[in-house]
């Protein structure tokens, strides 16, 4: 088994120790597209990633979703914090994107790692680095043209993508209609070439050229 020490450090000096506290529970294996936490649900425990990946989005009223980050192991989830913190409802989802294993710390028993320097300055470090992230994606929502964004979320994965218009859309936070005139709009210019389900990237630099 992985040992979460060796992932979060900090473990290592918290009181009582993870695999001796009663608030610990895990390590948890869920698939692939599992949500561990709703929007406007209570925080039922703080997760502590050990394999795997989770997605953390926000959702509109209209059904589309913005990814504001995604937790991977060693990394702490700024969402799951915040609620613990201000003992609020969660304000975003989180939902494994591929087969994930996590210890998941109750509330109380977090509250009392608190207390110990070394994860209390581990949890404070988070804040400023995702602060950062989520400073980046507002810079590229409300400042960067929706061309340029889908431009570059089509780079960095090779030349084929296999995904939907929907899917892209959900990541950039727009409707799908939008993203299929772009896409459409760069199978004129010889850019891409469209599918179902499938992107083949034709001229990669000059998307980066669009995406500025």
């Amino acid at each position: 088994m992985i040992d979460p020490a060796a992932l979060y450090p900090a473990l290592a000096h918290v009181s009582p120790a993870w695999n001796a506290a009663d608030g610990a529970q895990g390590p948890l294996q869920v698939p692939a597209g599992t949500v561990l936490f709703e929007e406007h649900a209570p925080c039922q425990g703080f997760p502590l990633v050990l394999e795997g990946e989770v997605k953390v989005s926000r959702s509109s009223g209209d059904g589309r979703t913005l990814e504001l980050y995604r937790v991977v192991p060693g990394e702490l989830c700024l969402v799951s914090c915040a609620c613990l913190f201000r003992s609020q409802p969660l304000s975003a989802q989180g939902v494994t994107t591929r087969p994930t294993t996590l210890l998941l710390i109750a509330p109380p028993l977090f509250a009392q790692w608190l207390e110990t320097p070394a994860f209390r300055n581990e949890v404070l470090g988070l804040f400023a680095e995702r602060m950062a992230d989520l400073t980046l994606l507002i810079d590229a929502v409300a400042f960067r043209q929706l061309d340029q964004r889908l431009a570059a979320a089509l780079l960095g994965h090779g030349c084929d993508l296999h995904t939907t218009h929907q899917q892209l859309a959900n990541e950039l936070g727009t409707v799908r209609e939008i993203v299929t005139r772009l896409l459409r709009r760069f199978e004129r210019e010889g850019w891409v070439e469209l599918g179902r389900e499938h992107i083949r990237i034709v001229n990669s630099a000059a998307l980066r050229g669009v995406a500025g």
